[in-house]
């Protein structure tokens, strides 16, 4: 057995800021959809506070990027596609076979959520609407909901979803944040449209992929970023190419890094200082974000009012390689407001406040509010950084 390479724990961070795209220069050749193809998935999510999720991950690697300009890049030209990986995630086109494994297996489930009332009819009917008429969004097929809560779909929902989940019919874009379904046949290139991988080759692929975009990973890491099972990561991790690896401070527990990702281990380069959607991949795991950066974090969104710490959207503060803070944003008009900010300690001060900026004219605003930051020499500190700018 090959001797895993020893790493220190500021090797395994930096091994893992380099493979997300915060440290180095950022790839501003490649854009938005060079970022998509580095991480291999990008979670899409409905909260909209300073932008949507899935606009912030490429802003937080490659700086200001206009936002219809990230839009384009997504879901023009059918370079990518919605399914479903670590959630709900903008795919690159080119993994369109290796999640053939994922539809087989809700195609020999038979359902996911929901259970059609006449599977070959309402799927059927479906089907010709596109073909005739499509790309459609669930509205325009005939109503995505019977008038209930958001879970009491219709039968025509149901039908497309379940042929997006059994890949008949793929989202290659949005419309109004509504997803606009076509043929699978029609819109993914000739060249990628099969599903003739095996379930060993397609997992194969996504744990390597999983390997390069986190650098360095333990299995539950490997397993979590496309939520596979441990047992499947088990089963081709050492056919991936990645190699054993020990991380000083994370134990026992076996881990694995990307032979790229430790060639350019000791290069240096420029951190990025941003603030974090709570969905980027950089923390898309508790566990990991504690053991990389000992920094604990979770989304309060769905966390009743008075029990939330750090707000309704906290975004993580990244700044030199390090989580230092967070900022809970919020827009009125032109203003952007730190609703709640908390700062690691006064070092954090100035990178916050550089960061607040950028997302300010990002956004399009020309003013900044702090609200609350509960420590009052940090608090004048912060709102005199912001002023100055």
């Amino acid at each position: 057995m090959t001797k895993p390479v020893a790493l220190s724990a500021d090797d395994a961070r930096r091994t893992a800021l380099r493979a997300q795209g915060f440290l180095g220069a950022p790839d501003r050749r490649g854009g938005v959809r060079g970022v998509l193809r580095r991480l291999g998935a990008v979670q899409l999510d409905t909260i909209s506070v300073l932008a949507r999720s899935h606009e912030l991950i490429p802003y937080a690697r490659l700086g200001a990027v206009g936002r219809a300009a990230v839009e384009d890049a997504y879901w023009t030209e059918n370079h990518a596609f919605e399914y479903w990986s670590h959630a709900a995630c903008i795919l690159p086109i080119e993994e369109w076979p290796h999640f053939s494994f994922r539809r087989r297996a809700r195609r020999a489930r038979g359902h996911r959520w929901h259970v059609l009332q006449d599977a070959d009819r309402s799927t059927a009917a479906v089907l010709d609407r596109l073909k005739t008429d499509g790309p459609l969004t669930s509205t325009e097929l005939g109503g995505a909901k019977n008038g209930g809560p958001w879970w009491d779909w219709s039968e025509t929902k149901i039908a497309v979803e379940w042929l997006l989940d059994t890949g008949e019919v793929v989202c290659t874009r949005r419309r109004g944040w509504k997803r606009v379904y076509d043929l699978a046949e029609r819109a993914v290139p000739d060249a990628l449209f099969h599903d003739d991988i095996d379930d060993t080759e397609c997992l194969r692929r996504l744990v390597a992929q999983a390997g390069a975009a986190l650098g360095v990973a333990t299995r539950a890491d490997l397993a979590d970023y496309h939520r596979l099972k441990g047992e499947q990561v088990d089963s081709v991790v050492a056919d991936t190419g990645l190699v054993p690896v020990q991380v000083e401070g994370w134990g026992a527990k076996p881990a694995w890094a990307d032979p790229t990702a430790l060639a350019e281990a000791s290069r240096g380069g420029r951190h990025r200082t941003t603030l974090l959607s709570p969905f980027d991949s950089l923390i898309w795991d508790r566990p990991r974000t504690e053991r990389v950066f000992g920094f604990t974090h979770r989304l309060e969104a769905y966390v009743p009012k008075p029990r939330r710490i750090h707000g309704y959207f906290a975004m993580p503060l990244l700044a030199g390689g390090r989580l230092v803070g967070r900022a809970d944003p919020a827009r009125e008009g032109t203003t952007l407001i730190a609703r709640q900010v908390s700062l690691e300690s006064a070092r954090a001060v100035e990178p916050m406040a550089q960061a607040l900026r950028e997302a300010a004219t990002w956004v399009g605003c020309d003013d900044i509010r702090i609200e609350r930051l509960d420590d009052p020499e940090l608090a004048a500190a912060l709102t005199t950084a912001v002023a100055a700018s």
